[in-house]
């Protein structure tokens, strides 16, 4: 959920422009000011007070054309900070595109501002926080996973198995299933201590979790719950070895 700072010196333009970022369910939270110097001072103290703060700015959207400074001299000021928000432009003219862009604006729109057109600003600055976000420490007892906008923790202990989607995986537990941005080669390496086998290019298994180890016409699969899953030859021989050893103890 993206925190949003809007700044412009006409307060209707602002309040219209608040009206629309709140409005789109990827923003969290969305404050104006109405000149460059208050949003400095906003700016700072959100840096000052780190990105978990409440206070924490992911992106600007700056109008250009301000009342003694202009967007672009708080974008070149914002520059010299070591993790400075994003930026979007927001203006009525076009001409300063060019060093709009020069200064890693991460979008330029232009008013009067349509709704469509801000949900795509606000799409691409949604992915790069995406991609700026620390990487999940998936060594823990607990992994982060988002539902609704709200971020929970699921116990490791909890998870049956889990499911390659690209990029991602989704783990699957008693209640249900969450999709998290970790590929399933990193939650094999990280969860094999934690007796986790891998049976598929898709699948990983918590090894206590399987119910029954089944041969069908020369193709393995278990049952995990509800859910049947394949064992690829690859691996094949090492889980029934894995499963006998273990009901041998």
């Amino acid at each position: 959920m993206l925190r949003v700072l809007a700044v412009d010196d006409e307060e209707p333009a602002l309040e219209e422009l608040l009206y629309l970022l709140r409005a789109d369910p990827r923003v969290g939270g969305a404050e104006g000011a109405t000149g460059a110097t208050d949003a400095l001072r906003r700016i700072g103290a959100a840096l000052d007070a780190g990105p978990d703060d409440p206070a924490a700015v992911d992106v600007v959207f700056l109008d250009i054309h301000m009342a003694g400074l202009t967007g672009l001299d708080v974008a070149r000021l914002l520059a010299g900070f070591a993790e400075p928000p994003l930026i979007v432009f927001v203006t009525a003219h076009e001409g300063f595109a060019v060093q709009a862009f020069d200064l890693k604006a991460v979008d330029y729109v232009l008013k009067p501002v349509r709704r469509e057109r801000l949900a795509e600003a606000v799409r691409r600055v949604a992915e790069l926080v995406g991609e700026r976000a620390p990487v999940l420490d998936v060594a823990t007892d607990q992994i982060p996973v988002e539902l609704g906008g709200v971020t929970r923790f699921v116990s490791v202990d909890d998870i049956a198995y889990a499911e390659a989607q690209g990029d991602y995986a989704r783990l699957h537990t008693g209640s249900g299933s969450h999709l998290v941005r970790i590929p399933l080669t990193t939650l094999e390496e990280r969860w094999r201590a934690r007796g986790f086998v891998r049976i598929h290019r898709r699948h990983l298994v918590a090894l206590g979790r399987i119910d029954e180890l089944r041969l069908d016409a020369g193709a393995m699969s278990v049952r995990v719950g509800d859910a049947e899953l394949a064992v690829s030859r690859r691996h094949a021989r090492a889980l029934r070895d894995l499963l006998m050893r273990g009901a041998g103890r």
